[in-house]
């Protein structure tokens, strides 16, 4: 009958992949990511060092990322990720004093980071149906912060100049999702992933900002615009 398409035409044409067809068949790719990140800290504190001291909070900054990516394929459904990144963030440690006449005064440490980021990570993604594939990823990232202030002497250091110092070697894990969109000439995807740091970070000099601190750890949320050719 004429007007009518036949079943097997209306599958034929949802199961036709129109761009990249051979991008699954290429062994290794390469692309970059630009991102946003908001950086925190899990931090474990006690109060009782500092009689003043009536609470202690991590403030979370926003900043942005800049990466390679190199991505290997290792089946239909797996591929190893290298992305190489630099990641430039900051965190506020604020600090409430109740003073002598009862009133509380806050002080804000900010903590300006400027990270070399080493990530390596698993991708799983789904079956590709036409032009579009979501994935999850998880993996290990070492960061070098080349902002960090650890062997600074805060000796002689006003309340104002003391430094909040941070170690320069920080060690993650990671874990997102995200979401694959084959375009004409490159594959773009948004991809959303948290990093939490496993080892304490902390640098205990004896001072009233960092005594009171029992465990500092990372914590990074990250939006990135992946662009693979």
């Amino acid at each position: 009958m004429a007007g009518i398409i036949p079943p097997q035409s209306l599958m034929a044409q949802r199961d036709k992949v129109d761009n990249l067809p051979k991008f699954d068949q290429r062994k290794i790719h390469f692309g970059f990511a630009l991102g946003i990140n908001t950086a925190d800290f899990v931090i474990e504190h006690d109060l009782s060092v500092n009689d003043s001291l009536i609470s202690l909070e991590a403030k979370r900054q926003s900043g942005f990322n800049l990466g390679i990516i190199s991505d290997l394929h290792l089946g239909p459904f797996f591929d190893l990720r290298f992305t190489p990144t630099l990641s430039f963030g900051q965190r506020n440690l604020e600090y409430s004093f109740r003073q002598p006449d009862n009133t509380i005064s806050v002080v804000v440490k900010p903590i300006e980071s400027t990270w070399v980021d080493f990530p390596i990570g698993i991708k799983y993604r789904s079956a590709r149906l036409n032009n579009f594939a979501a994935y999850m990823v998880t993996g290990f990232k070492y960061s070098l912060d080349l902002a960090s202030q650890e062997k600074v002497n805060n000796e002689f250091n006003d309340e104002n100049e003391i430094i909040v110092k941070l170690r320069k070697h920080n060690y993650a894990y990671e874990i997102g999702f995200g979401m694959d969109f084959f375009l004409e000439y490159f594959k773009f995807s948004p991809e959303l992933k948290l990093s939490v740091g496993l080892n304490d970070i902390r640098v205990n000099d004896g001072s009233e900002f960092s005594d009171p601190i029992s465990r500092l750890n990372s914590k990074i949320w990250l939006i990135s615009f992946n662009f693979e050719g």
